[in-house]
């Protein structure tokens, strides 16, 4: 592993993007959401992700130019047609207007399609908090590759949700999980490491444990049988329960926006991701402020639970990311060799700076 500052990777993944002539305001906040994901050590979601946008790209599915239009609008929820464009841009654009009705009605929300991946769903639902609202925020994705719980065969995405809640002296509270046992891009990452997965985030076609990551791939991306477990696993560790709010961000994603389901897209049709984004102002329903107190009165209960290992501290969601983010800011953002290579090859064709060759020294 080599470790790069964030400027460094800032710079790399906005040289890319200026390549593939995307608007100069929309790399500023798509690297913006890159980078953060890979300080916060969601490595599935930054930098690495620029090998599956050449891919879209180069298939003609994704459209770099595309400005996201507002379609439908009233005063508490709008829709928006993300123009076939990463979601970056829009994710952000349609959180900021979630708000600002929020700011107005109490409650904003505001329904994306015709999108791409927009990376991690915690940082949109944190733009909601740092605004002191409550932000829910769900996806969906590309490849159906989670397995129902009792089935062979996929139909499900990863579909992943987030929730954010401000406090009035703590950290928000930050949520932000797939509702598969992993994400697809968490094996990716198994598999550039050469690791062995553990079991039971993936299985084959008979509901057997896959562990190689790079056979794992092969069931996520290119078989029609076998794929991630839902949230839980099987029935007996509660995977039905994560079955069932994979079809419940689903419906707030998809079917909410009109975006396609994923598993009923025709071979060859254009990827059309969908967003649900919620913005809500408990001040209204606790106008003394006693919200933003009883969030801080539970975290710190939380926090303050006796942990069965005294050197591993209870934490709450949001505290192992903003951990990541102190550390990589100081020894910087690691990144393994094999990626290194592949986003060398990108910037080759695309005519890009390659601006990794001087990582940090070592510690």
């Amino acid at each position: 592993m080599t470790r790069y500052s964030e400027q460094a990777v800032a710079a790399q993944i906005t040289a890319v993007l200026t390549a593939w002539g995307m608007p100069e305001d929309h790399i500023a906040t798509t690297t913006e959401v890159m980078v953060h994901t890979d300080l916060s050590g969601i490595d599935s979601h930054g930098i690495s992700m620029l090998m599956t946008y050449e891919r879209l790209r180069d298939g003609g599915f994704l459209k770099l130019d595309a400005r996201p239009t507002v379609e439908r609008e009233n005063a508490s929820m709008a829709l928006i047609d993300a123009g076939g464009g990463l979601g970056h841009p829009a994710a952000v654009a349609a959180m900021e207007l979630a708000v600002e009705k929020a700011r107005s009605t109490g409650v904003g929300v505001v329904s994306v399609h015709n999108s791409h991946h927009f990376g991690a769903a915690g940082y949109y639902a944190a733009i909601a908090a740092k605004a002191g609202l409550v932000g829910l925020v769900t996806t969906s994705a590309r490849l159906p590759s989670v397995v129902p719980t009792g089935g062979a065969v996929p139909r499900l995405t990863t579909n992943p949700i987030a929730f954010a809640a401000p406090g009035r002296n703590n950290e928000p509270f930050l949520l932000d999980m797939s509702t598969s046992t992993v994400a697809s891009n968490k094996v990716k990452v198994y598999d550039l490491h050469g690791e062995t997965m553990p079991e039971g985030w993936v299985t084959d076609e008979a509901g057997r444990a896959v562990t190689d990551p790079a056979e794992a791939m092969t069931y996520i991306h290119r078989r029609e049988d076998g794929g991630l477990t839902p949230l839980g696993g099987m029935t007996s560790t509660g995977g039905h329960k994560g079955y069932g709010l994979a079809v419940m961000v689903q419906i707030l994603s998809a079917a909410l926006s009109g975006a396609d389901l994923a598993a009923t897209r025709p071979p060859g049709a254009p990827d059309d991701i969908g967003h649900f984004f919620l913005a809500l102002d408990a001040g209204f329903l606790r106008p003394d402020g006693g919200f933003l107190d009883d969030v801080d009165e539970l975290l710190d209960t939380l926090r303050a639970t006796p942990p069965a290992h005294p050197d591993k501290p209870v934490l709450v969601a949001g505290d192992p990311e903003r951990a990541h983010r102190e550390q990589r800011r100081r020894d910087g953002i690691p990144l393994p060799g094999t990626l290194i290579g592949k986003i060398a090859s990108i910037c080759e064709r695309a005519q890009a700076p390659f601006l990794l060759g001087d990582p940090l020294p070592e510690n």
